[in-house]
């Protein structure tokens, strides 16, 4: 980029450019920055990163998720392997309204989801990858 083009705000090299801590930047008063640039400036990008944010999140949140029972208390999840070390557990209903294990926690005051599962979903799950009903990921 040459010294004579104009920088955006969200331009990562104007924010690099400024000295920590100084506020300022060879280019005048440092830019606010948010995790992410709005793109407020480009309305074609910005419509372009917020459907992709839909299909993102499409894909993170529902696709490829299995339904399943477990198989001691017949609660029902949706999950997706993503790896032999990663599970991920979607509750269809409020867990402490079907599992007897986080009935009891929440009756010691846990919130739902605290801890993150129970025994027996977790051999319920294990059985379901043994028996190739859920596909591990790579």
């Amino acid at each position: 980029m040459s010294s004579s083009e104009p920088q955006k705000s969200g331009d990562p090299s104007r924010l690099a450019s400024a000295e920590p801590g100084s506020g300022e930047s060879s280019q005048g008063p440092r830019p606010t920055w948010a995790k992410a640039p709005d793109f407020a400036d480009r309305p074609a990008l910005q419509a372009a990163v917020r459907a992709q944010t839909v299909v993102d999140k499409q894909h993170y949140l529902d696709t490829g998720l299995t339904p399943l029972r477990c198989q001691t208390c017949s609660a029902q999840v949706l999950v997706r392997k993503s790896s032999a070390h990663q599970t991920s557990v979607q509750w269809t209903e409020r867990p402490d309204a079907h599992c007897p294990v986080f009935a009891q926690l929440s009756e010691h005051g846990a919130r739902p989801g605290r801890p993150e599962s129970c025994p027996s979903l977790e051999k319920s799950i294990k059985w379901a990858v043994d028996e190739g009903v859920l596909d591990v990921g790579e």
